[in-house]
């Protein structure tokens, strides 16, 4: 991936508002050191190398500078979950009980002042776009409120307060599994019909932080007859749509009942499947659906800390890919929050699984946390250290307890085999210094507002 992208002759490059100098920045295959990055208006409009020393005019920022990271599956009121269901028994239904519970609890102002400390933790740990999965709609009982969308613009808004992108995946959710009535605590959750979640939708507004997008919560939410009309309002405007797929096998065996087959042939016969859709897990597979999704290049979210912390189980990754899949990572119910470890996860998952090692290289799992989950969330030309992409951008330490020790040049192995989001010390967003020396400048104390807002949630 090349560093810059050199202008036209005619052009006359604009003056930068601000100038970064980096240590070291990875350039998409390597390390490159002493790189001058011109920022204008948001963007990137110049790339300058071999740069030994700090220009006068220039902010330092020492370690390694990554292109900012993308978290493309989030359910931002999961965080409150953290540390409370993590020991006890069960399986992935019984946690998702506990789940219910906190939805209930939720306001648009509670959920605002939860979302922004979730999204700051995020910024914190170099992310500089989120995909929220959205389907907290209504007030408990399915009463809209008078706005609509207030939920969905609650985290809209929450996001641009803790200084990141969002693209907000307004999610469909009708039914509590193959056209059964919603259950009482999934009537917040839904919109009656697929129609009526579209109408809902239209009125949510594009700002310069935030995307629109679709979601379909599982086949289980969304009856058949009804997908067609959540993939066509995503066709219709060329926005992101996603889905939750095949992360149980109950969700598979249920779907043969219903429909004699697996959620992802029922998916691809009703236009659900395609560039613009990502499948979410994409656990348990069949080799025919790996080919349908391969083949249809729909993207895969893969959400490791999340799919053992619930015992979902390893999905294909690797299969998926070479079928022709794009992957991405993300960091789901924020058991963890941290893009480095379900990049290294993913890779140590398939060690596990396979019993055999190296199967990406730190380039691809950094592809995977950035450039790739950037495209999946409608953020085109993000994730790169080149003119004309915006100026998003995180640096991380390299003489941490964890990351001191390899040359400099060994960066991305060094990102992605040791460090963790601690060892963030500046992100960028829109060429904003959002973190600076580990410090979120918009959102003064990160653990107290997730300590104040998580408590009010379990109230």
């Amino acid at each position: 991936m090349p560093l810059t992208v050199q202008p036209e002759p005619t052009e006359t490059p604009p003056e930068p508002d601000s100038r970064y100098w980096l240590e070291h920045a990875w350039s998409g295959d390597r390390v490159e050191s002493g790189v001058v990055l011109d920022v204008t208006a948001g963007r990137i409009t110049g790339v300058h190398t071999n740069n030994p020393s700090a220009p006068p005019g220039t902010q330092t920022l020492r370690g390694l500078t990554l292109p900012g990271l993308a978290n493309a599956h989030s359910h931002a009121f999961h965080r409150a979950l953290r540390s409370t269901v993590q020991a006890g028994s069960g399986t992935f239904w019984t946690w998702r009980e506990t789940m219910y519970f906190v939805a209930q609890t939720l306001t648009p102002d509670s959920y605002h002042a939860l979302a922004r400390a979730v999204y700051a933790e995020m910024a914190l740990a170099g992310i500089t776009a989120v995909g929220e999965f959205h389907y907290l709609h209504h007030a408990p009982g399915g009463r809209r409120y008078q706005d609509p969308n207030a939920m969905g613009e609650a985290l809209i808004a929450a996001a641009a307060d803790a200084g990141i992108r969002i693209t907000l995946l307004d999610t469909a959710y009708l039914s509590a599994g193959f056209g059964a009535a919603p259950e009482p605590h999934q009537l917040r959750f839904c919109d009656g019909t697929a129609e009526a979640w579209a109408e809902r939708v239209d009125a949510l507004k594009e700002s310069p932080h935030a995307r629109i997008g679709a979601a379909v919560h599982s086949v289980r939410a969304v009856p058949a007859g009804q997908l067609p009309t959540v993939a066509a309002w995503a066709a219709a405007r060329r926005a992101p749509l996603h889905v939750h797929l095949s992360e149980q096998p109950a969700e598979n065996e249920a779907c043969l009942a219903a429909h004699g087959c697996t959620p992802t042939r029922l998916l691809a016969d009703h236009g659900v499947l395609g560039p613009r859709t990502t499948g979410v897990h994409n656990t348990h597979l069949t080799d025919e659906d790996i080919s349908l999704l391969g083949g249809s290049a729909t993207g895969t979210c893969m959400c490791p800390t999340t799919e053992r912390d619930l015992a979902d189980g390893i999905g294909p990754a690797l299969q998926l890919q070479r079928a022709g899949s794009p992957l991405s990572l993300g960091s789901d119910s924020h058991a963890v929050i941290d893009l480095f470890e379900e990049a290294r996860a993913m890779e140590l998952n398939e060690r596990l699984r396979s019993r055999t090692r190296g199967h990406w290289d730190a380039g691809a799992l950094l592809r995977a946390a950035g450039p790739t989950g950037h495209a999946a969330l409608g953020w085109v030309g993000a994730g790169a250290l080149a003119a004309g992409a915006p100026a998003d951008f995180t640096t991380i330490a390299l003489d941490s307890v964890r990351t001191a020790g390899p040359a400099p040049q060994r960066g991305g192995e060094t990102a992605v085999f040791a460090a963790s989001a601690a060892d963030v010390r500046h992100t960028v967003v829109a060429g904003r210094h959002i973190v600076r020396d580990g410090v979120h400048q918009l959102v003064p104390d990160v653990p107290a507002a997730l300590a104040e807002t998580i408590a009010a949630a379990h109230r």
